[in-house]
């Protein structure tokens, strides 16, 4: 039984080091010209699925930030407007166990207090956005203003939602105008 076997490919054959020039030799006349740089910049810093990627990671970050930022805001109005933290597990200063509740500051012990996790999840998630936010505008090479419009949209309740539906239809529409802009390779 014979089996075939393909011809080698001259490009991928072992290569004898004692062949090779030694690297100290070699000019730059060794090396050829260097390809033509383009005349004109492209439109995008990127191919149209690494912007779209980078869409949809924003689009994820947006949501997830907006909704921590509404968690944020209602944790705020609980501990200033009426005093309270909310808290899981522990026992409250009556000896009542609690699984979870808004309760003052002191008055648990041996229980997490939830406000503290979503300022610091909150804030976490926002570095997220932010580098989100970056990469979309940084692949579409956008002015900074709407870098600045991008980044409130993590501060501002309400507004990532809407700043994200913004730049997702901002994106596909700049992709459908230059639809050959974004190839590169």
């Amino acid at each position: 039984m014979s089996q075939d076997h393909p011809t080698p490919d001259p490009r991928h054959e072992p290569v004898d080091p004692d062949t090779l020039p030694d690297p100290e030799d070699i000019t730059e006349d060794d090396l050829g010209p260097a390809p033509a740089r383009p005349q004109t910049r492209r439109r995008f810093a990127g191919t149209r699925q690494q912007i779209r990627g980078a869409k949809t990671f924003y689009k994820v970050c947006a949501w997830i930030t907006g909704v921590m930022l509404l968690l944020l805001v209602a944790e705020m109005i609980a501990k200033y407007g009426f005093g309270n933290e909310i808290f899981a597990g522990g026992v409250t200063a009556d000896g009542v166990e609690n699984t979870v509740g808004f309760h003052p500051e002191d008055s648990v012990t041996g229980g997490v207090n939830l406000s503290s996790a979503i300022l610091i999840a909150h804030g976490w998630m926002y570095v997220v956005y932010l580098f989100a936010g970056f990469r979309v505008w940084n692949f579409m090479r956008w002015n900074p203003l709407r870098l600045f419009l991008m980044a409130g949209g993590g501060v501002v309740p309400f507004l990532s939602f809407i700043v994200e539906k913004k730049i997702d239809r901002d994106v596909e529409a700049e992709l459908h105008r230059f639809p050959d802009a974004a190839l590169r390779y």
